[in-house]
């Protein structure tokens, strides 16, 4: 499924990172993925507690992944509708 493949790619820029960014920066990290794209893997990955976000004082939306234990292949998948 190809929106699994975008949550996985986005999840493993984080880890790789291994700080927070702010969301415009992980765009940069996920060159062949659109904004939208990104977007759409951080909502679906912070409500599924794999990620975290937070508002800075400059009122900018910063990610982070949780530890990669947290995290597998198998949880990034959608719910089917």
């Amino acid at each position: 499924m190809v929106f699994a493949g975008i949550i996985v790619r986005v999840h493993h820029a984080l880890e790789q990172l291994g700080t927070d960014c702010s969301m415009e920066e992980l765009v940069t990290l996920c060159p062949e993925l659109t904004w939208n794209q990104v977007f759409l893997a951080i909502d679906y990955l912070s409500r599924n507690g794999q990620i975290h976000v937070t508002l800075d004082g400059d009122r900018t939306y910063r990610v982070q992944a949780h530890h990669a234990d947290t995290f597998s292949a198998s949880s990034a998948a959608p719910a089917p509708l």
